[in-house]
């Protein structure tokens, strides 16, 4: 993953549900376009933390030893925006698992107080796919260049090295 749309994992059961959080940094450079007097987190970027979550949710039942990408967004439903200096969690949970690929159903929430009340603000559900179970002819390099170090770094802070002994 070259850009990591999420800061940190905060629940791991494995082979079932991944939780992880991003924090909306006033000061992100993205936001400055999105818009510029009144910016907002971007739908699309929530939509591919959500995918970061549950690909590495998905990675990991292989320890990622398979190039696990996005296939197809079955649903993605927001109910609200999201502003700088707000906090959303992606929780996605492993629907259906099988050597070609997998599907996830995900839930987004924002963060409402500091006594960590959330919302539900939005629903994902996402396919995925082994590259290497459906290469249809085409090559791919050997080394697994969807899990790079920057992923490994965010498993590391969350004290699942372990499982990224690819």
């Amino acid at each position: 993953m070259r850009w990591m749309w999420i800061d940190e994992i905060t629940d791991f059961q494995p082979n079932q549900r991944m939780v992880a959080i991003k924090n909306i940094k006033a000061d992100e450079e993205y936001l400055r376009d999105h818009f510029p007097d009144e910016p907002i987190y971007p739908a699309s970027l929530m939509i591919e933390g959500m995918a970061q979550t549950a690909g590495i949710l998905v990675g990991s039942i292989n320890r990622f030893k398979e190039k696990v990408v996005l296939a197809k967004v079955l649903k993605a439903i927001f109910d609200c925006e999201v502003f700088p200096g707000q906090t959303i969690r992606f929780d996605a949970q492993l629907e259906r698992m099988d050597d070609q690929g997998a599907s996830t159903t995900g839930i987004v929430q924002r963060q409402i107080s500091t006594d960590s009340e959330w919302e539900t603000i939005g629903r994902i559900d996402l396919m995925f796919s082994h590259l290497d179970q459906n290469r249809a002819g085409l090559e791919f390099p050997e080394e697994n260049f969807v899990f790079a170090d920057n992923f490994k770094e965010i498993l590391k802070q969350a004290g699942l090295e372990n499982l990224a002994d690819t």
